[in-house]
């Protein structure tokens, strides 16, 4: 069990690296078939990995200079299934302007065989100015 939750802050890491990076391929490379996500630009759902990697090859077009700090990161695996909680402080670009977020964030992993894929990404974004 430590194994797979110390795998599972690895992947977390690896995702905000990848993020930050604004690496598409290797972003889609984590998701489950029937990922999920919340989109914080649109403010909408995104589900499946069509319109999850849709929404990660507009990534550079909307976003740069992307920087994440991920902390108070916890891992928990029951069986095939991986739940992370963390707190993400986070700045980018948008149209010039630089925007920081600070985000509750939880990630739901599944089990496919000996990887974890990413299932779920539910983060609660609060700008800045909200603090």
């Amino acid at each position: 069990m430590a194994e797979d939750t110390g795998t599972l802050a690895q992947e977390t890491h690896r995702l905000f690296q990848l993020l930050d990076a604004l690496d598409i391929s290797g972003l889609t490379g984590l998701l489950a078939d029937d990922a999920q996500a919340v989109d914080e630009l649109t403010s909408s759902w995104m589900r499946g990995r069509e319109a999850l990697q849709a929404h990660f090859a507009r990534l550079p077009e909307m976003v740069a200079d992307v920087r994440s700090q991920v902390s108070d990161l916890s891992a928990t695996a029951w069986g095939d299934v991986g739940l992370v909680t963390l707190q993400l402080d986070q700045t980018y670009t948008v149209n010039g302007e630089v925007q920081k977020i600070s985000a509750p964030t939880s990630l739901l992993y599944r089990r496919q065989g000996e990887t974890w894929k990413l299932a779920l990404v539910h983060s609660v974004p609060i700008t800045a100015a909200a603090h």
